[in-house]
């Protein structure tokens, strides 16, 4: 039944695609012997415009929602288990599941990447509003670390792995001139899942249990993917299989930049939203109670952070609201070493929620305009992910490993700004391969 649906979609989608698209999106393509005169009189496909495209929009919000936005849920789990169900257990080693979550996230893009290139699509979120529900069922059910591992760290982190990719790599199939703001509506969604799941798990362990808790999470992601799976659709079928992987993108000296840059900058971004809540609840500077909404303070402040920079990147550049998104992060970083009081930490939150959502949103966009091919997106964006995953695997663990050894903050504060800003140096490199000594130029 999967096959048959996706063959005549991509059967709709091809006849959908004029010649003056291909030209367009790749710069010359040759027409197929199986066009006929009427696909060739077919009104040419309008981007940035149209129900069909903004349904793509929303369709990707809901899972950048389920995606990210659980995966930023973490920090209210991890709080849980230090007190009641793994109270005995290091931080740094429950660390270990949030962080296996966001790896998997990432490295999965290998595989999903090159399946979306080729056609895949509706599989992989359809497989995925299964997984997802499942993942959250067993951890409510869980009450043992590796139980959690399994459920929470391993099966969740896989199925927001199968909806990430396809949620930025289709967009640019409908999007051109307003592709950042497109870009950056749908990424809100992870920052306002990031509200939404956290507070909804908090209210409801209190009320009901965490068990219960978690199941209406669960529930909440199969009504919002299911969304999605009905109303996008891809545009553009592919014309041959794709390889797991395009070796010869590191070729290309921008390409292996963006790679380390984006692998220091999530080695070092994730020990702030992980951290800064017992921080201030540990130095006496928040209660509980507060230091639990700094998270969503944090994330609620992102959503503006992806919709606005994104807007002004489709007139100035993604990369050029990138490297200031980064560069300004790091610089929030260590501006948190001398933060001590309630406002301070509050409004420290705000800010780096905001500035971070440049930093996190705009990376797809940038590969869109660094891509020749757009058929190619969906394998270089999991290259990319692939190197990021290893980052955000180890980068938290060893901001716990630091916390544990020097019971201080300090260290990992200090271990959070230098990667930070390493990351924004090769932004800013990357920009100069690209554009030259120019400090006026899109790109």
């Amino acid at each position: 039944m999967g096959s048959t649906n996706l063959d005549v979609e991509q059967k709709v989608c091809a006849d959908t695609l004029t010649a003056a698209d291909e030209e367009n999106l790749h710069g010359s393509a040759t027409k197929s012997p199986a066009e006929t005169p009427a696909e060739k009189s077919v009104d040419e496909f309008k981007f940035d415009q149209g129900l069909v495209a903004w349904l793509q929009v929303l369709g990707s919000f809901f899972l950048f929602f389920n995606s990210w936005g659980v995966i930023n849920t973490w920090g209210a789990y991890q709080t849980y288990y230090e007190s009641n169900l793994l109270s005995g257990t290091s931080s740094s080693t429950i660390a270990w599941i949030g962080s296996l979550q966001s790896f998997l996230l990432m490295l999965v893009g290998v595989i999903t990447g090159p399946l979306f290139d080729a056609g895949y699509f509706r599989v992989l979120i359809g497989g995925a509003n299964i997984m997802l529900p499942f993942g959250l069922m067993m951890t409510s059910l869980a009450t043992k670390y590796w139980q959690l591992i399994l459920a929470q760290g391993v099966v969740i982190g896989i199925a927001a792995g199968c909806l990430f990719v396809p949620s930025v790599a289709l967009l640019p199939q409908y999007f051109r001139e307003k592709r950042g703001f497109a870009n950056g509506l749908a990424a809100s969604g992870s920052s306002i899942g990031g509200v939404v799941y956290p507070i909804m798990f908090d209210q409801l362990e209190k009320k009901v249990g965490f068990a219960w808790a978690t199941r209406a999470i669960g529930f909440l992601t199969f009504g919002t993917i299911f969304i999605s799976f009905s109303i996008m659709r891809v545009r553009i079928p592919p014309r041959e299989k794709r390889k797991l992987y395009q070796l010869s993108a590191f070729k290309d000296l921008g390409y292996c930049i963006f790679c380390a840059a984006m692998f220091l900058g999530f080695l070092g971004f994730y020990n702030f939203l992980f951290y800064v809540q017992s921080y201030a609840i540990d130095t006496g500077i928040v209660d509980d109670n507060l230091g639990f909404y700094l998270l969503s303070i944090l994330n609620a402040a992102s959503t503006f952070g992806r919709i606005g920079p994104n807007f002004i990147a489709d007139h100035t550049g993604p990369l050029n609201m990138l490297t200031p998104a980064v560069t300004i992060t790091s610089i929030l970083a260590f501006v948190w070493i001398r933060v001590h009081t309630v406002p301070g930490i509050i409004i420290l939150s705000v800010l780096y929620g905001f500035f971070s959502g440049g930093f996190v949103s705009m990376p797809p966009v940038v590969m869109a305009y660094m891509t020749p091919d757009v058929r190619d997106l969906g394998t270089r964006l999991g290259q990319v992910f692939a190197v990021t995953s290893i980052g955000l695997l180890i980068g938290t663990p060893i901001g716990g490993a630091i916390l544990s050894s020097t019971g201080s903050y300090l260290g990992v504060q200090l271990f959070t700004a230098c990667c930070l800003i390493s990351s924004a140096v090769l932004m800013a490199t990357l920009r100069l391969v690209r554009s030259g000594p120019h400090l006026i130029a899109k790109t």
